[in-house]
Formats: structure tokens, sequence, C-alpha cells
């Protein structure tokens, strides 16, 4: 997909004040609407501390636990963050939204109720002369076959069309009793850094190898990391704020992996 060309341009020439913020997988929604709503008001909080000095905001996937959106309906909630991201984009801020594996099914209502691009697959950017690759990460590098083909049937145009046709109340009710399945929803992780076998970090390297980078930030593993790609590249990996609320912080020159006290 091809990136905004304004975008592109402001994040070359970086003003010196400003500085470039990565985030990712909020899960709103679980594991229940009370501590979803804490989460959310602490995502809004997070917003508001970064927007003082923002020059871009980027929201890196599975944003919601669940996302889909009908022809004229959206799951009910999340108002206090929707209204956030309205209120700086009013503001004149940049916000740019990766879909992940739990909100893939974004479409064009945030392109349009807010101005917010969606990419669906990683870009490449070039912020104050360093280079980014960026995306959420699932489905990347060697293994997880079986996440892969779910991925390809749930971005399947006949199967979002097939799905649409189910009345929300039903077809959202299935996906949140998905969702309250989920590892992260019940405090069963499975994401222990595996070394050398961490899948996007070796898929970090690969891309190194033909096309060096000088950063890249993820989401989906919900590990906090920072590893070295190559003597002059990181990968970035931002963890998740269901139990963490990590953050990356970019000033033009050097990354830094942040946590939000709020």
């Amino acid at each position: 997909m091809k990136v905004n060309p304004e975008l592109v341009s402001s994040l070359k020439e970086l003003p010196s004040n400003k500085k470039v913020y990565f985030a990712s997988d909020f899960h709103l929604g679980i594991p229940n609407e009370t501590e979803s709503l804490e989460r959310e008001q602490k995502i809004v909080r997070w917003l508001e501390h970064v927007s003082k000095d923002a020059s871009v905001i980027f929201l890196l996937g599975d944003l919601f636990d669940f996302w889909f959106e009908y022809k004229t309906t959206i799951p009910k909630g999340f108002i206090r963050f929707q209204g956030k991201l309205a209120e700086l984009r009013d503001r004149g801020i940049p916000i740019v939204i990766f879909t992940g594996n739990h909100d893939l099914w974004m479409f064009d209502y945030f392109p349009k109720q807010f101005g917010i691009p969606i990419y669906r697959k990683p870009i490449e950017l070039e912020i104050r002369g360093k280079k980014f690759l960026i995306g959420h990460g699932d489905g990347l590098g060697p293994g997880d076959t079986r996440y892969k083909i779910t991925k390809s049937i749930f971005t399947n145009k006949l199967c979002q069309w097939l799905f649409r046709w189910i009345h929300p109340d039903v077809g959202i009710s299935i996906a949140k009793s998905w969702s309250r399945n989920s590892r992260i929803a019940n405090d069963q992780f499975d994401e222990v850094f595996k070394g050398e076998k961490e899948g996007l970090w070796q898929y970090c390297k690969s891309v190194n190898e033909k096309n060096p980078h000088d950063f890249y930030v993820f989401g989906h593993r919900h590990l906090s990391l920072a590893l070295p790609v190559s003597d002059t590249s990181t990968y970035y990996n931002l963890g998740e704020w269901v139990n963490e609320c990590p953050y990356l912080e970019f000033d033009g020159s050097e990354a830094v992996l942040k946590t939000f006290e709020g």
C-alpha cells in the first residue's frame, strides 16, 4: 500500500522539538468491561501525554480484541478512545493505524470518520534520515503455519461478505466469545522469549540482509523487546497494554522503549 506522501515528507523533516510515538496491542474489550474501561482511560491519558510533542502517533494493531465494521454498524463501546483520536486529529496530529490479527476487519470507518489511514502490511518510512520498517507483525517470519492459514480465511473477501450477513448481535456475540477464550484474556501467555527462534527477530534479520533498515518496529508478540539485528539496526517489539503499558519514543536520533505509568 502506498504511504501518504505528506506523511513521508513530514517525517523526513522531523522538527527538533517533535517526537514520533509507537504503541500496540491495547486489546480493548477484554477481560471484562470494567478492566477494559480502566485501560481505555489510561490509553486516553497516554495519548494526551504524548500529544504535547508528537509529530506522528503510530498504533500498530490489536487496538481492539475484536473489531468488525458492518456497513452501518460498529461494535458498541470504546467511545473515549475514539473521541480522543478525533480530538487529536482535529488538533492536526497525524495518527496511523495498522490492523492486527484481532482487528483485521477494519475497513473505512477510521479513514472516513477520523482521517486516519489504515495499513495492513508493513511499510517503510524514513524519519530524519533513519530508515524504519513498521507493522503489526502477525504472519511474518518462519513457522506459525496454522495462523497464516486462518488469516487467509479471515481476509478472504467472500468470507467477510458472508460474515457481514450475520446479524450484528449474533456476529459480535460469537466474536466476543472467541475473545474471552484467548490467551491474553485469561492471563495465559505463551509469549516467552524464544531466543534465536523469535520469528519476528529472524524476519527482521532476513529483511536486513537484502534491504537494511535502522529500526524495525512491530507489535503482536506481547513482549517488550529491543534486540540487535546488525551492528547498526535494532528490532523493537512494543509489548501489550493488558498487563503492561509500553511504548516506543523516537526523538529523531534515538529510539527508547518506555512504560507509561499514567
